[in-house]
């Protein structure tokens, strides 16, 4: 392909005009570096006429560099700096003072310097970006990004509804927790946590020492089947297997299950069927199948979330697939565990529809694990059902919204020293 003529082809390739007799050695070296690039763009068949955008691709760098990264910019081009230009051209004054009026307008008295008289001097266009017929001091000024550019309807209305979103979230738990502590703070008195209940006192303690057993009681239950089919789905079951699709589904599906419909089935099942009556037993397996889906699901996940070089390294040492489990991959993934435990605690604890068919309403300390018992939730429905301490039911509220603060905080330090023994 034919490229077009240019006058100073002939300069290109060696040929000296009379007027460049005399030069100093610097400024044909910079004749040599300009030649050189003259002649990339000439072997890839681009005109110099055609070189027009890289004057505007040269001026973009005034719109992305702030006044800290100009001052860095200043602060390299001055003193030694500039010396070590000076020995590149030479004794060629009229570039070093164009390169401080450019980039130190503050040292040079005459600051608007016309970037078009700088063109006679040879290397002077290099050192100034913007080669219109600007002064060098509009280079100084820093523009706003048109890449980075936040000014824009569809982004302003993001960041308004992020906002507005989190503060409306914020607002609606603080407005809860605020109005629940407002209300019961004032009505708790030393006869609400009395040993035994009775009409007078309406004492929560049984039902806290009951919530307490069911919780405990559930977990042990739940924990050991959820963590054990998490295993089972994600290290020994196959991949793409049918079976752990369907198990999958399915506990996705009883995740979903209202809890009444949880406590019909205890009803039905563990107090009609197995004859265990209504009993903390009864509320515990209950709870225990709510909750099995939640736990089994996440640890799951946390399982799967380890990476496969510690199960490799693992196999690579001589250790089994159980002792590898064991030691290496329920370590690693503890926080995430425990973070679906913390889950199963929250709905154990605030759950009162299954507890009142299987656990029954009883407001005292069970004897046997066949016994009938109340749980703080179910005393705060029976309470507020009755009409007759309503005081005292947001009272209790703020024990129980105290009481799952507090295990959600024993479980995050101990997922914390966990994480930081593996």
């Amino acid at each position: 392909m034919s490229r077009p003529a240019d006058p100073h082809d002939g300069e290109r390739f060696g040929e000296r005009n009379p007027d460049q007799q005399g030069r100093s050695s610097g400024e044909e070296r910079m004749d040599h570096d300009l030649r050189r690039f003259d002649d990339h763009f000439l072997d890839h068949d681009l005109h110099p006429s055609r070189i027009q955008p890289l004057d505007n691709d040269l001026r973009r760098p005034g719109d992305y560099l702030d006044d800290d990264d100009l001052s860095q910019l200043e602060h390299y081009f001055t003193g030694d700096n500039l010396s070590q230009l000076d020995d590149y051209f030479s004794d060629n004054g009229p570039v070093r003072e164009a390169a401080q009026a450019a980039l130190a307008p503050e040292a040079a008295p005459a600051a608007s310097v016309p970037v078009g008289s700088l063109h006679a001097v040879p290397g002077a266009a290099s050192l100034v970006p913007n080669r219109s017929e600007t002064s060098a001091r509009a280079f100084r000024q820093p523009r706003k990004s048109r890449l980075g550019r936040p000014h824009t309807l569809g982004s302003w209305f993001l960041r308004a509804s992020v906002y507005l979103s989190a503060s409306a979230a914020v607002g609606v738990l603080l407005f809860i927790v605020g109005y629940i502590f407002a209300m019961g703070l004032p009505h708790i008195s030393p006869d609400l946590f009395a040993l035994t209940y009775n009409s007078t006192n309406v004492s929560l303690m049984p039902a806290l020492i009951n919530t307490l057993l069911m919780t405990v009681l559930a977990l042990l239950i739940a924990v050991p089947l959820g963590l054990g089919a998490a295993i089972y789905l994600t290290e020994y079951a196959g991949r793409g297997n049918r079976l752990v699709n369907i198990v999958r589904i399915t506990a996705e599906t009883l995740a979903g299950i209202p809890s009444i419909v949880y406590g019909l089935f205890g009803l039905l099942f563990f107090v009609t069927y197995l004859g265990w009556r209504m009993s903390i037993l009864a509320g515990a397996f209950t709870l225990a199948l709510m909750i099995l889906p939640l736990v089994m699901r996440t640890s799951e996940e946390a399982l799967k979330a380890v990476p496969d070089l510690y199960r490799e390294g693992s196999f690579g040492l001589g250790a089994g697939r159980l002792r590898t489990v064991l030691r290496v991959l329920i370590p690693s993934a503890a926080p995430g565990i425990l973070a679906g435990i913390l889950l199963g605690i929250g709905r154990i604890v605030g759950e009162s529809a299954a507890l009142i068919y299987t656990a029954g309403t009883v407001a005292a300390v069970p004897e046997s694990l066949f016994d009938s018992t109340r749980t703080l939730s179910v005393h705060m429905y029976v309470l507020a059902s009755e009409g007759l301490h309503i005081d005292k039911t947001y009272a209790t509220a703020v024990v129980l919204l105290l009481l799952v603060l507090l295990i959600n905080t024993m479980a995050a330090m101990l997922a914390r020293r966990l994480t930081a023994k593996g």
